[in-house]
């Protein structure tokens, strides 16, 4: 009978009546019969599915109320799981056509209860065959004896789920059994349920204060189940699948994985195995509002539009100086006049600047930071390289990392030891204990309100896929004893502790998850812990992003940290190198980067931008290299450090921080110093767990030994500009070299050296357009300037007030003098070229001492060159030194070419520094909050 010949809505009411063999039928006759058995998928297929004793609703017990993609692919999978128990005997492999003579199994349908055929379960089983059906009528069935099944049977609870209670402990002794539609209880035994082979299959039941164990070569299918205060041993099992199950009130670990998974594979592991993989592959659905952030707008949205308009802004203002670098010809005349260097110029002139820097522009090559300087100057190029930015750092899709890891995708993939499908655990003392080289397998499932959702221990294996596990009372995950696994896609949140604990030399991959709003830290990686951290978004928790220490060891990447509210950082203590790169740590309210403890990481090419504290807090005795890192837009300084720290600071863009670009303090951490008001302990975990051995660095990691070892910090190639204050701020009691970097338009001065009792060593530096100054050196300093260019900074070039050596610097086109001398020290000028439009190229008061030969001065209109101190002269030696008037012609002489502009650095750059170690105080320094005028961080202010 055609299709066309009635309505569609006539046909399907008539087919409202068929049972689901009939439909299937119905779906084979052609196309068009096949379409309309398709289109009953919410009415009959529906029906057929809520109507089945087996199951519940679909999406039980996670999301009880959305309805499943089909209800007829919902119906299908589950009747096929219902007959996995039957499927023992093993197909033969002589002919197909043996099929056609095969005997079905002969099923009877056995009543027990009162006034049944049966009285009770045991004479049931006595008289039942193999794959009998035993029906238990409603009431209470108990056994006060162990049963051993012997016979393949299944076992089924008739009328609604609590109507019929089953008291017996059973261990099983036969190849497969089913039991459905039933609620188990405690008899005199603690154990309900007990198998050592076979197959075993539950499908909507309840169990109410006992244990089930599964051991290898056993194995067990548990559907749509409640555990109420029940518990489930599995030792060695090869493969078994527990989905849609509900665990609640548990006082140990509602299931405990144990053993390696047996190699003697079980005749339902290729059932199993096919079920988890369709019911896997329905899961895979993309939804949007699962997508990380960094996969729908990267990370550019964590950063406010007004700070970058500002970048570029300030940026644009700039090029007009980036340009003055390069060699210009100048049209107008002028000449130039050598006078004696012996006589001095004390004659104040008055006369009309206006247009000086115009007609006395001095002109010279670009020097070898030229390209640094025109790269912060220029608008085009601060776009390109955000964008670059935007480009390179945005987070990865756990679709696209493990296309690109294949043993991550190897894990993703597997499908060994116990299965966790949909499940749900809620309401207890533990979710997962895995141990003993265990493995299992967590998809989708929830872990709420429990001490903690999974243990994995003792070089067991963990692979957990979009799950939910939140407001435990200790960490989330916990890791320890060399386990491993891969921790994939999950949301992490609201936990008491860490969402990841990774002690022990435990070393997971953990890629793409939301670990975020955590009371503690989001990961903490302790006592030799290792592993992978890559492409996660860590938001939100009070207090560390990833807390480092005590021998930790994880490869940190691809990361985005950012939080609205409370705190983000990474923190490190005494621990071998580890890597972080590539990481967007953004939005922070602590600092971003916190390493302390003798903390020695290698931070690399991350992006530390729009905190409301420091960028980097390196603590006592720190030793790291931080390398090719953007650290923007921060409230307080971009990088701050203890002078008993020594990390090498190379190639780092740094601006548009409020307070100091590098701030670079003495003093000593001390945990009874504290701001009045605030507390003196600390608010992260006291962890202090440790590991014996030593840690091996990942191959992609740098060894300390390929770096040579240095005794001082280390500031080399770093772009420091834009900032709120100075620069570079230095309060150092150790020595401290500061070598080939850019300091430009900071708001104060470029350098202000306020303290260094041992020789501070400034070379190869271009320092110009700082608002007050370019050098600032204050008494019972040491300092050694060389080879630096100071250019068209808004007050003095150099001002120093103690003893030290400034030799072979160009001080050209700023505003003030070029150098001051004030205290009654001796400082040895010499061989430096100095050019001002107003003011004296070198003045010395009347106090000052030391040595100013051979220097190459160029005067202004106002004719000033040196200013001698007259009542001390016999104490300042001032000889040799060349004097250039300039009038209205430029001639080429005036013009900085032998040698080119400084600085010089051979070869245009520096070779990469080394990082030293050492020992470090376990608290942070501290600044008070807005000025730093106490030198304590912000941080301790805060807290």
């Amino acid at each position: 009978m055609q299709v066309s010949s009635l309505p569609v809505e006539l046909w399907q009411l008539i087919m409202s009546y068929l049972c689901h063999p009939d439909l299937g039928r119905c779906s084979l006759v052609g196309r068009a019969w096949h379409e309309l058995v398709l289109s009953l998928d919410r009415t009959r297929w529906r029906q057929l599915c809520l109507g089945c004793l087996e199951q519940r609703y679909p999406n039980w017990p996670n999301q009880p109320c959305v309805e499943p993609p089909s209800w007829r692919e919902a119906f299908k999978w589950h009747y096929l799981a219902s007959k996995t128990w039957t499927r023992n005997t093993q197909d033969p492999e002589s002919s197909s056509y043996l099929s056609l003579f095969w005997r079905k199994k002969g099923r009877c349908r056995l009543c027990v209860g009162v006034g049944a055929e049966s009285a009770s379960w045991r004479a049931a089983l006595a008289d039942a065959s193999p794959y009998d059906c035993l029906e238990l009528l409603p009431g209470v069935h108990e056994e006060q004896n162990e049963l051993l099944l012997k016979v393949a049977v299944e076992v089924v609870g008739q009328g609604q789920l609590e109507d019929m209670a089953l008291l017996a402990t059973i261990e099983q002794d036969c190849p497969t059994a089913r039991f459905y539609n039933l609620v188990f209880m405690p008899s005199r035994f603690s154990l309900l349920y007990k198998m050592r082979l076979g197959y075993v299959q539950f499908d909507n039941c309840n169990f109410k204060g006992e244990q089930l164990q599964i051991q290898a070569p056993g194995t067990c299918h548990v559907k749509f189940c409640t555990f109420s205060q029940s518990s489930i041993h599995l030792r060695s099992v090869a493969l078994c699948l527990l989905e849609n199950c509900e665990f609640t009130g548990s006082d140990n670990a509602s299931v405990a994985v144990e053993g390696s998974p047996s190699s003697e594979s079980n005749w339902a592991c290729k059932h199993l195995a096919m079920l988890a993989e369709s019911c896997a592959a329905s899961m895979l659905e993309p939804n949007p509002a699962d997508c990380p952030m960094g996969e729908q707008h990267g990370w550019w949205s964590f950063i406010p539009t007004v700070g970058s308009q500002a970048l570029l802004a300030s940026a644009q203002e700039d090029t007009e100086f980036g340009e003055n670098l390069q060699a210009t010809k100048d049209e107008e005349e002028g000449e130039y006049l050598a006078l004696n260097s012996n006589s001095s110029d004390s004659d104040s002139h008055s006369s009309d600047e206006e247009g000086a820097q115009a007609v006395y522009k001095m002109t010279c090559q670009a020097h070898s930071l030229s390209h640094m300087l025109a790269d912060v100057t220029n608008s085009r190029f601060q776009g390109s390289r955000m964008h670059t930015l935007q480009r390179d750092l945005q987070l990865k899709s756990l679709q696209q990392e493990l296309q690109q890891d294949k043993e991550a995708q190897a894990l993703a993939n597997s499908l060994q030891g116990c299965l966790f499908q949909q499940c749900l655990f809620r309401d207890g003392k533990g979710g997962i204990f895995i141990s003993s080289q265990g493995q299992a397998k967590l998809e989708g499932s929830i872990f709420r309100d429990l001490t903690y959702a999974v243990c994995c221990i003792q070089n067991s294996k963990v692979i957990m896929l979009r799950n939910d596990i939140h407001h435990c009372k200790a960490s989330g995950i916990f890791l320890r004893l060399s386990a491993g696994g891969l921790i994939a896609n999950n949301n992490i949140h609201s936990n008491w502790e860490a969402g990841v604990d990774i002690r022990k030399g435990a070393k997971p991959l953990v890629l793409c998850n939301k670990i975020h709003s955590g009371l503690r830290s989001g990961i903490v990686v302790i006592g030799n812990g290792k592993g992978i951290v890559r492409s996660n978004q860590i938001h939100g928790n009070k207090e560390a992003g990833i807390y480092i220490l005590y021998h930790g060891n994880p490869a940190v990447s691809g990361v985005t940290f950012s939080c609205f509210s409370i705190c983000w950082r990474l923190v490190w203590s005494p621990c071998p190198p580890c890597l972080a790169l590539g990481n967007i740590i953004c939005k922070n309210q602590w600092g971003g980067v916190d390493i302390r403890h003798g903390g020695d990481p290698v931070l690399r090419n991350n992006l530390i931008s729009c905190g409301y504290s420091d960028g980097v807090v390196v603590g006592e005795h720190g030793k790291d290299l931080i390398k090719g890192n953007t650290i923007y837009g921060k409230k307080g300084c971009g990088v701050w450090m203890t002078s008993s720290s020594l990390p090498n600071l190379i190639n780092n863009q740094i601006s548009h921080n409020s307070i100091y670009g590098v701030a670079v303090f003495c003093h000593k951490d001390d945990a009874s110093d504290h701001h009045p008001g605030q507390g003196g302990s600390e608010t992260f975990q006291e962890e202090r767990e440790g590991a014996a051995g030593e840690n091996d660095l990942e191959s992609d990691r740098e060894s300390p030994s390929a770096w040579s070892s240095v005794s001082v910090t280390l500031p080399e190639l770093n772009s420091i500009n834009h900032n709120g204050a100075a620069g570079l701020h230095i309060k150092s009691s150790k020595a401290l070299n500061v070598i080939a970097n850019v300091i430009h338009a900071n708001c104060n001065r470029g350098v202000w050296v306020l303290q260094s009792s041992q020789l501070t060593r400034m070379a190869k530096n271009s320092i110009s357009s700082n608002s007050q100054g370019g050098v600032l050196v204050e008494a019972q300093c040491q300092v050694e300037l060389h080879g630096n260019g100071m250019y068209k900074n808004s007050s003095h070039g150099i001002i120093s007030k103690r003893e030290g050596v400034i030799t072979d610097n160009d001080i050209i086109g700023n505003e003030g003098c070029g150098l001051q001398l004030l205290q009654p020290v001796d400082m040895k000028v010499t061989n430096n070229r100095i050019q001002t439009f107003q003011g004296y190229g070198i003045a010395l008061s009347d106090e000052a001492k030391g040595l100013v030969q051979k220097n190459l001065i160029f005067q202004g209109r106002s004719k000033k060159s040196i200013l001698r101190p007259g009542s001390n002269a016999e104490d300042c030696v001032i000889q040799n030194n060349l004097i250039l008037t300039l009038k209205k012609r430029l001639d080429v002489k005036c013009m900085l070419i032998s040698p080119p502009a400084r600085p010089h650095i051979k070869g245009g750059a520096l070779g990469s520094c080394s990082m030293a170690g050492g020992p470090r105080d376990s608290s942070i320094s501290t600044r008070m909050d807005g000025g730093c005028h106490n030198h304590r961080s912000i941080f301790w202010t805060i807290l």
